[in-house]
């Protein structure tokens, strides 16, 4: 969309995201019955910076719009994913906060972008 400098930040920020969530995993062992666990995590998070990146190449607000409610809802899953395993001792809850934190803030972010573009396409629409 307009806001090139913006949508090129926040492709940095949610690529550093999945990087994150993958580099405090890859040091871990886990026990079977958690991987799938750990698996959704990780689909989750290269999800939300690929879709984001799909999102800046919409062709209207309509399909920015569409691709965003998908971003926000991987986001959110990601920050479930996260919260679930810290729950269950899976991921240390210290060295999991930073990235925890990041994702809180994502999610925070993408709702708001997300209104702004729902109010924007109701005005447009």
């Amino acid at each position: 969309m307009e806001n090139t400098h913006f949508n090129e930040q926040l492709m940095e920020r949610t690529m550093k995201m999945d990087v994150d969530v993958r580099n405090l995993l890859k040091s871990e062992k886990f026990i079977p019955i958690d991987r799938p666990f750990v698996n959704q995590l990780i689909r989750s998070s290269s999800s939300v910076a690929a879709n984001y990146r799909s999102a800046t190449r919409g062709r209207s607000d309509a399909e920015f719009y569409s691709k965003i409610c998908i971003v926000l809802e991987e986001t959110d899953e990601t920050l479930f994913w996260i919260d679930y395993l810290i729950k269950l001792d899976v991921l240390n809850e210290k060295e999991a906060v930073k990235i925890r934190n990041e994702v809180e803030q994502l999610v925070r972010l993408f709702s708001s972008i997300k209104k702004k573009m729902k109010e924007r396409i109701g005005r447009n629409g």
